[in-house]
């Protein structure tokens, strides 16, 4: 008879949520650098420099903040942390916060063009939402503290 251990860890390390952010980010910086070469490209001012300065912009504004966001998100009801409606609500709070750092970050780096900024914003609210939906449950297949038993071996 096999009997399952009751999970000693009630919270996500602050290891495993800097792993979870640096996997998040180059889910995201690839989706932006995709997003910012098809707006722009489609506005006959293809630029493969300037998605690549969004993107690294992104990644080390959003790198601190989405840590920042799982580590609140560790204060809110982990009773239910695998719910899909819970992950759904991370996910909302995650694109409004991210959706406007990318309209200051893509306004900033494409110089006057807010209507391009805006639109890489909302077409990301699309992409962005589904891809961080995704790895966020994948995250939760990973039992908790499971990379924590890894590093003490």
């Amino acid at each position: 008879m096999n009997l399952q251990k009751e999970q000693p860890y009630k919270t996500e390390s602050k290891l495993r949520s800097l792993i979870k952010s640096f996997t998040w980010r180059i889910v995201a910086i690839i989706d932006t650098v995709l997003v910012v070469m098809a707006v722009t490209c489609y506005s006959d001012n293809c630029s493969l420099e300037e998605a690549f300065a969004i993107g690294l912009f992104e990644f080390g504004f959003k790198f601190v903040v989405y840590y920042l966001h799982e580590r609140v998100w560790q204060r809110i009801d982990m009773s239910h942390r695998t719910a899909k409606v819970r992950t759904l609500y991370k996910t909302i709070s995650w694109r409004v916060v991210a959706t406007i750092m990318t309209f200051i970050i893509a306004g900033a780096i494409l110089d006057n063009a807010n209507d391009l900024a805006l639109t890489i914003a909302l077409i990301e609210i699309i992409t962005k939402t589904v891809f961080y939906y995704i790895h966020e449950r994948m995250w939760l297949v990973l039992p908790l503290g499971r990379i924590r038993k890894f590093i003490k071996k």
